[in-house]
């Protein structure tokens, strides 16, 4: 299955973070931004949300 990110969401307050990506992981996620049409950042972001929220899910 391909992964879809979710639509950015402004209305959270947000803070900068800097991090070290394995230069075949960022070719990976910038195609998926491409496809998507949205922003490397938002690919990531949406990423993090979907493994934290099948992490609480296979915590319960």
């Amino acid at each position: 299955m391909d992964f879809i990110p979710k639509i950015n969401k402004k209305d959270k307050v947000s803070v900068y973070k800097s991090l070290y990506i394995r230069e075949e992981l960022v070719n990976k996620v910038e195609k998926i931004a491409k496809d998507n049409n949205t922003s490397f950042n938002n690919v990531i972001i949406s990423m993090i949300e979907a493994c934290l929220e099948e992490n609480e899910k296979n915590n319960k």
